[in-house]
């Protein structure tokens, strides 16, 4: 890049950043990407900058960029959560789901640490949560997609393939009509496909995960969820050890302890009643 052997100058960075901020701000992402490119080449050791116009690619859908900015901001500080919140945004628009839900679950793991020390960043755990979730929705429907796909649906039109070949040889040494066999043939093949396909989509649609069931900080299955005094509920075992580390509510920030927290019944029967129709769901 052009002027990247520029003398760093952080106080001109800082100075192209709050312009670029500005243009965001008001919706001018082009703007904004153009300051942003001009603070990094004052400064290109400052993974922010970098971020900054990830987010701003994220808004123009620009999403080898945001990949490229993302990574290099990572490489410079490897506690980047809004990096890796970024870069999981790209991939899955780029249909990497598995790739994506990896550098989500990073994210969600540093925003958690951000949220305990109190950091401003912390407050991004819950969109981090619903990217997760979405990207594990993302990588079963991929994984389902392959599976339909796969050798049992192959094997099974290789077999109808392989009678119909043989029928088609009876018929012609009996003289028969040999288009009536290719079109009977043809229309059982095309059933075959339609039913391995509704099977796939419901099995897929069995499988889907309620977010009512998922903790928000460890993105697991709850087990014994708990109400806290803002009224969201968690699995024990997380808000338990969330409030060793920091006592207080991970929502409304108030003073929280052990003994404030409320087993929440209702939902405990329902993860229950779900858990005992669906128990592949407790590895989820």
């Amino acid at each position: 890049m052009a002027g990247q052997d520029l003398p760093i100058d952080a106080g001109k960075a800082m100075e192209c950043k709050e312009k670029g901020n500005k243009c965001f701000q008001a919706g001018n992402y082009t703007e904004a990407e153009i300051l942003y490119t001009k603070a990094i080449l004052h400064d290109p050791t400052n993974h922010i900058l970098y971020t900054n116009r990830a987010m701003t690619s994220l808004k123009l859908s620009s999403w080898n960029s945001v990949i490229n900015d993302s990574q290099h901001a990572i490489s410079l500080h490897s506690h980047n959560m809004k990096g890796y919140y970024y870069l999981a945004q790209a991939q899955s628009a780029l249909l990497d789901p598995r790739a994506a839900l990896q550098n989500a679950l990073k994210a969600h793991e540093l925003c958690k640490e951000d949220l305990i020390l109190g950091k401003k960043d912390g407050n991004s755990l819950s969109a981090i949560t619903s990217l997760v979730l979405k990207l594990k929705r993302e990588r079963w429907e991929l994984m389902e997609q392959e599976r339909r796909n796969g050798t049992l649906l192959d094997e099974v039109l290789k077999g109808m393939a392989l009678r119909k070949e043989e029928r088609l040889g009876e018929v012609r040494d009996q003289g028969g009509e040999v288009g009536k066999v290719e079109t009977e043939y043809d229309e059982k093949i095309e059933d075959v496909k339609r039913v391995f396909e509704l099977t796939g989509l419901k099995e897929y649609e069995r499988r889907q995960v309620p977010s009512w069931i998922i903790d928000d900080i460890t993105l697991e299955v709850m087990i014994d969820p708990v109400v806290t005094k803002s009224g969201c509920s968690y699995d024990r075992s997380s808000i338990e050890k969330h409030i060793q580390l920091k006592h207080d509510d991970p929502v409304s920030r108030e003073p929280l302890e052990s003994h404030d927290l409320r087993p929440n019944i209702r939902l405990r029967e329902a993860a229950e009643e779900y858990l005992a129709e669906n128990g592949w769901a407790a590895t989820y």
